[in-house]
């Protein structure tokens, strides 16, 4: 994730909060119903096993603007290591752990530097990484996906997301997201925010001659 204007300090986050504790509480409610082996399942974050997963949005939500730089100067601006070393931090003993470990920051507003939007579309997206590889079928609400397309389409931020759509015309077919000019993607809101995020798999949920195009530019991760 790159560094910007604090969270708190977004005009709208007021608004956005409350959304990002609504799917952290929807998240928690999901695993509270896994076995052990959906726990080690992997997920579509490419590298993490699903309890990893659920790690990394506990550190994102406990470590303030400070904290967050000095892990990331101690990892010399290696982000994926930074990463990798708060998850360490945050994952339990057992799943049972991880899962009471991410209970407590459901309501957090702590963040890394960065607008509002951006722990939105973090809870959104790694939902999703979660939910897709084990056949869960809950969905986020097309508003607050709606404002995490948004975000992604102006700016990238952690994911290389406005670069992905650079030239094409996104229109989403449950909701009021549409951006961009160009060769047209169709799908749904969710399905045009995973796949600016990077994740092939839902390509698939998208049509249109700009989709072959949008999946090139999905990255691993």
């Amino acid at each position: 994730m790159t560094a910007g204007a604090p969270k708190n300090n977004h005009p709208r986050a007021s608004s956005i909060w409350p959304l990002v504790h609504a799917e952290r509480a929807a998240l928690a409610e999901d695993l509270a119903a896994l076995d052990d082996a959906q726990w080690s399942h992997p997920s579509l974050c490419a590298g993490w096993v699903i309890e990893e997963v659920v790690a990394h949005l506990t550190a994102a939500a406990s470590i303030g603007p400070l904290s967050w730089f000095a892990s990331v100067v101690g990892a010399r601006f290696d982000f994926d290591r930074h990463n990798d070393r708060r998850l360490a931090d945050y994952r339990g003993a057992t799943h049972a752990e991880t899962l009471e470990r991410f209970r407590r920051i459901l309501t957090s507003t702590t963040s890394a530097p960065g607008p509002t939007a951006a722990s939105l579309g973090e809870v959104i997206v790694h939902a999703q990484d979660i939910r897709r590889p084990l056949g869960l079928v809950r969905l986020p609400p097309v508003g607050a996906v709606t404002e995490v397309a948004r975000f992604y389409a102006s700016r990238n931020f952690a994911v290389a997301s406005r670069t992905a759509v650079s030239g094409l015309r996104l229109e989403a077919t449950d909701g009021p997201f549409a951006t961009g000019e160009g060769s047209l993607v169709s799908g749904t809101t969710l399905a045009l925010t995973m796949a600016m995020a990077g994740r092939a798999a839902y390509c698939d949920d998208l049509t249109g001659p700009g989709a072959s195009i949008l999946r090139a530019r999905c990255s691993p991760r």
